[in-house]
């Protein structure tokens, strides 16, 4: 059978007055930005020409006191850790601030948890460990928001803890609830006025070096001059925010834009390394290519191994260092890809056993590795369109991920449940959370009260969103270049996507493993030229098209055998919905 239809939503055309004010750009991209919320002339012409603007990391709540408290650690010699978190998020912050604090001259000190062993965030035994190394000063990267209790075993340990944490605050009432940290880094809070409020856990780590230099320029304190440069971090600033899905506008954008420059000109031997086992060439790196390559082969240490992987890779101090660490990540990723597929097809089993049309799936087995279990709920969510939160069962406590659509904030659904979980956090569309045993069924029976509670009534099928309808005789490199200003493009900043409507299918097979993809022949109905068009695991799509379609997608360059052409990557198909003359 064909994939869950979607309901595509064609953005209207921008106002008649819209195109007259930017009448000096493509009417084509001039909707674009409209639909993006980049209206004014200045502001479009910024955001083309891809101007890199940072704010003062001293406007954000928590950074001055965090600075002043690091100062005093460098001068007096003072340990300091840096407790980071096992994703690509966690991993590059943690890098970033390592390498920043030893520019400094500090004495300063890893430390990223196994995600079996010790799960997500600042836990009490590790905090003991640290404490017993005869540390002072923890710094949490990427974690540590909603630890408030480990936060203060941490204090009566006698140690200092900054928390740099971009997830989601707990709020009781209109009130934030912090953990009781020196310091609290995170623009999330409500009096917090930094105007970037979705920075990764990378970003703001990269705003407290950035801080760092700013107050070592006014007042050193280095016992030596600092040779360490913004453009030194952000290689990995790029990496951790599209491999986060931190949303690419504002400074974010910029980070990016700044990061990916980096990236195509590598100076770090680990990235070098695994460019190079990915068969990337420098040059060629964009969002794309690390939301789809780099990223997943950074989350897959920690996913399946160590995290400590992927952090000596991108530490390594020679590419001969370098190389098998790069290669032991290409293994782990296919490895985590098979056992992602397998996990989702078990999980859908398991679901059509048991009550297959409820509005949230919860599925638990002692089967399921707790490193891809958010891969499979997100699998889930976007091929069942529920929430779902997926668990492995251990011993004694369940640890989960779950992943939501845009109509069910899972994170709120756990605060609902608070009284039942060990520990829980995230945002809106994506949490982890961990349950004793006894309480599992009776979370899952809460949270699906929740659910339908929420949901009841809503129509509950997947939208893609579109940028405008199209002619395919209007499109030509010329528009594909004009297009590429708008990288980089990722979250909040996706790739345009356009409708061809009444188009011929000239022809389709299925290709790939289990022919799961769908290769297609397309052209206008005024018979115009051929396009290829090719359709990412949509192979269910064979034998189920008519003669004439609608064709969502973005517009791309393929390169094969040394040929370049411009093909389409479609997003979605449908039997043309109005009659072609």
């Amino acid at each position: 059978m064909p994939p869950t239809p979607k309901r595509w939503e064609i953005a209207p055309p921008m106002p008649r007055r819209q195109r007259e004010r930017l009448s000096h750009l493509h009417p084509l991209l001039v909707q674009v930005l409209y639909n993006r919320g980049v209206i004014e002339p200045v502001e479009a012409d910024a955001f083309l020409a891809r101007l890199a603007r940072f704010d003062d990391p001293f406007r954000m709540a928590g950074i001055p006191a965090a600075v002043a408290r690091i100062r005093a650690a460098i001068t007096d010699r003072e340990p300091i850790v840096v407790y980071g978190d096992f994703d690509a998020d966690g991993v590059t912050a943690t890098v970033l601030l390592v390498q920043a604090l030893t520019a400094f001259g500090a004495q300063v000190t890893p430390y990223i948890p196994h995600r079996v062993d010790e799960g997500y965030g600042l836990n009490c035994d590790a905090l003991e460990k640290i404490a017993g190394w005869g540390t002072r000063l923890v710094i949490t990267v990427d974690c540590g928001i909603r630890s408030a209790g480990e936060v203060a075993y941490g204090n009566r340990l006698g140690l200092e803890l900054i928390v740099t944490d971009h997830h989601s605050i707990q709020r009781s009432g209109d009130e934030d609830v912090l953990p009781p940290a020196l310091a609290v880094v995170n623009p999330k809070q409500q009096a917090d006025p930094y105007p970037a409020k979705d920075l990764a856990g990378v970003g703001l780590a990269f705003k407290l070096a950035q801080a760092l230099l700013i107050a070592e320029k006014r007042d050193p304190v280095a016992a030596s001059p600092v040779e360490l440069g913004e453009r030194d971090l952000l290689d990995l600033v790029a990496l951790g925010t599209v491999a986060d899905l931190a949303p690419l506008m504002d400074e974010n954008r910029s980070l990016v834009q700044r990061g990916l420059a980096e990236l195509n000109k590598p100076r770090r031997p680990g990235i070098v390394a695994m460019l190079e086992e990915a068969k990337l060439l420098p040059g060629r790196v964009d969002a794309t290519a690390i939301g789809f390559v780099l990223g997943p082969r950074l989350n897959a240490a920690g996913r399946l191994d160590t995290a400590k992987i992927s952090y000596d890779l991108l530490t390594a101090p020679d590419v001969l260092t370098a190389q098998p660490l790069a290669a032991r990540l290409s293994e782990l990723n296919r490895r985590r890809q098979d056992l992602t597929q397998q996990r989702v097809t078990q999980a859908k089993n398991l679901i059509a056993a048991d009550r297959p049309d409820r509005f949230l799936y919860l599925v638990s087995h002692p089967d399921f590795e707790p490193g891809i279990v958010g891969l499979v709920a997100g699998r889930l969510t976007e091929e069942l369109y529920r929430p779902a939160l997926v668990a492995e069962v251990g011993a004694e406590m369940t640890h989960g991920s779950a992943r939501s659509i845009p109509e069910f904030n899972v994170t709120a659904a756990l605060d609902e449940c608070c009284e039942l979980l060990a520990r829980h956090g995230g945002h809106a569309a994506a949490a982890g959370f961990t349950v004793r045993n006894e309480n599992l069924p009776l979370l899952a029976a809460r949270l699906e009260e929740i659910a339908s509670r929420v949901l009841v009534g809503l129509d509950l099928q997947p939208s893609l969103n579109i940028d405008a309808a199209v002619e395919l005789g209007d499109l030509d490199w010329a528009v594909h270049d004009l297009l590429r200003q708008l990288e980089p493009c990722g979250y909040a900043n996706p790739q345009p996507v356009f409708a061809a409507v009444g188009v011929e299918l000239a022809g389709y097979r299925q290709v790939g493993t289990d022919r799961q993809h769908l290769k297609l022949s397309v052209r206008d109905p005024q018979g115009g030229k051929e396009w290829d068009a090719i359709a990412f695991r949509q192979g269910q799509w064979f034998g189920q098209l008519a003669p004439r379609i609608d064709v969502a997608f973005t517009l791309e360059a393929n390169e094969f055998n040394g040929e370049r052409k411009l093909q389409l990557n479609v997003k979605d198909l449908r039997k043309a919905q109005r009659p072609v003359y």
